[in-house]
């Protein structure tokens, strides 16, 4: 009986036997047991990469090294090309300006959205209006920003904006496109001015006539001019359109049925510098003071200039920038999201022991919130580097034509090179084998980080 419970309590006596059935040994793996199964597993997915990863990129490899129908080995005869031709060469300038811009942008505003909506109450209604753009395709991005970049005020949301503010504080121009006689005594000048030839004196008017203007542009308040009283010390005349329906008038005169041109600003320049200025009344008629004898009069530019139609956003000197506004609309959202999640692991007895301590929320924010995000904004700002690398879509739709080689980027290059004209797929896969390259090590920096993240 003390032998049977010395066995059966284990100190050391015979050994308890398996259950009916079960297998001797220790148990292994499947994949150590049975390849086969795991290669059966992996088969699809390593058909597939190598279908549509590794062959093509071999392919692009090879074909780099080839002339534009792949008949004859030039070597690296296309990459010199890359590197030369003034066309690519503004493409890769402007990859550096994306790379550089884009994604800390719009790693920046995702950082401040996430920070922001977590201090109100409608913080996940922000965040929902925020993200939307992520739904949106690249190419319905496209048009949308195409027509808010309108140089048309009247199509374009941007330029309605800018025409409103801009006409609320200036004044517009008083009659766009009037002009004097060729043979009058004004001339133009610098900025769209008009100056006479002659100086003004005293005490006898110096008329100022201007044609230009069609009849149906004229105000429909505007009075007859008439001709300007002669004043001693002064320097006076008239401003009028010098025509009359119909051809009848003569030129230079004022005739009855002319009509006068109020509001038009009048200058007196010595040696380059205004010295008096003076606005026509309702009848036409101007007066300059005692300082203004001698000098030159000028109608400056400001009341012939046309109706200020915006700012041409899609011009050669603005059209990267304004497309790249686009990308952040779009991207900002993705940044917040990550950045937010981060934000929402992050221990809050530290940020409440910093407010303690006597920091305000800037320092707050600055010390403990960035630094602890850190890496979250790493992976993001990297993800939106590689991401960028390969735009194409947002400057093919939203550059026009006459633009869009100043947007050119890589990307779009390679598209051009190849398909869109350039017929020379030689140059295409060596734009294409340098995108890799400058691609690789971004991803292997993100890989690496992350395998980091994940083995702590």
């Amino acid at each position: 009986m003390a032998d049977a419970t010395a066995g059966a309590g284990g100190g050391g006596g015979a050994a308890v036997p398996s259950p009916p059935g079960s297998a001797k040994g220790p148990r292994r793996g499947v994949a150590a047991t049975r390849p086969w199964v795991a290669v059966l597993f992996l088969l699809p997915a390593l058909v597939l990469l190598g279908a549509l990863v590794a062959y093509p990129i071999v392919y692009t490899v090879k074909r780099s090294l080839y002339d534009a129908d792949g008949s004859a080995f030039v070597g690296l005869k296309n990459f010199g090309t890359v590197f030369s031709d003034h066309g690519i060469l503004t493409a890769v300038r402007n990859n550096v300006v994306w790379v550089l811009v884009a994604p800390t942008v719009a790693t920046a505003l995702g950082l401040v959205f996430a920070v922001l909506t977590e201090k109100v109450r409608w913080g996940t209604a922000f965040k929902l209006v925020v993200f939307m753009p992520m739904a949106i395709s690249m190419l319905a991005a496209g048009i949308i920003f195409r027509l808010v970049y309108e140089q048309d005020p009247h199509q374009g949301v941007a330029n309605a904006v800018v025409v409103a503010v801009h006409d609320t504080f200036s004044d517009s121009a008083a009659y766009p496109g009037a002009r004097p006689r060729p043979n009058s005594d004004l001339k133009p000048s610098a900025g769209g001015s008009f100056t006479s030839r002659a100086r003004a004196g005293a005490g006898t008017p110096t008329d100022l006539p201007l044609v230009g203007i069609p009849q149906n542009k004229v105000p429909s308040g505007a009075r007859d001019a008439r001709p300007a009283a002669p004043k001693s010390g002064a320097v006076t005349g008239t401003v009028w359109l010098d025509f009359r329906p119909g051809g009848t008038g003569t030129p230079g005169r004022i005739d009855p049925g002319e009509k006068a041109l109020s509001g038009v600003k009048v200058q007196a320049v010595k040696d380059g510098k205004v010295v008096a200025s003076a606005k026509t009344g309702k009848d036409g008629t101007y007066e300059l003071p005692a300082d203004a004898v001698g000098a030159q009069l000028r109608l400056p530019g400001s009341n012939f200039s046309g109706k200020y139609e915006g700012i041409n956003w899609l011009g050669p000197s603005l059209v990267t920038p304004s497309i790249i506004a686009a990308y952040i609309w779009m991207w900002a959202g993705f940044a917040m999201v990550l950045i937010a999640a981060g934000l929402a692991g992050m221990p809050r007895e530290l940020l409440e022991q910093a407010r303690v301590d006597g920091a305000n929320e800037w320092q707050v924010f600055r010390r403990i919130t960035v630094p602890l995000l850190a890496p979250v904004l790493v992976v993001v700002t990297v993800t939106l580097m590689i991401n960028v690398l390969k735009i194409f879509d947002l400057v093919y739709i939203i550059a026009p034509g006459d633009s869009q080689q100043d947007a050119n980027v890589l990307a779009l290059q390679l598209y051009v090179s190849s398909f869109g004209g350039g017929n020379n797929q030689g140059v295409g896969s060596a734009i294409g084998v340098i995108l890799l390259l400058l691609v690789l090590p971004v991803m292997i920096f993100n890989i690496r980080r992350l395998r980091k993240e994940g083995r702590r």
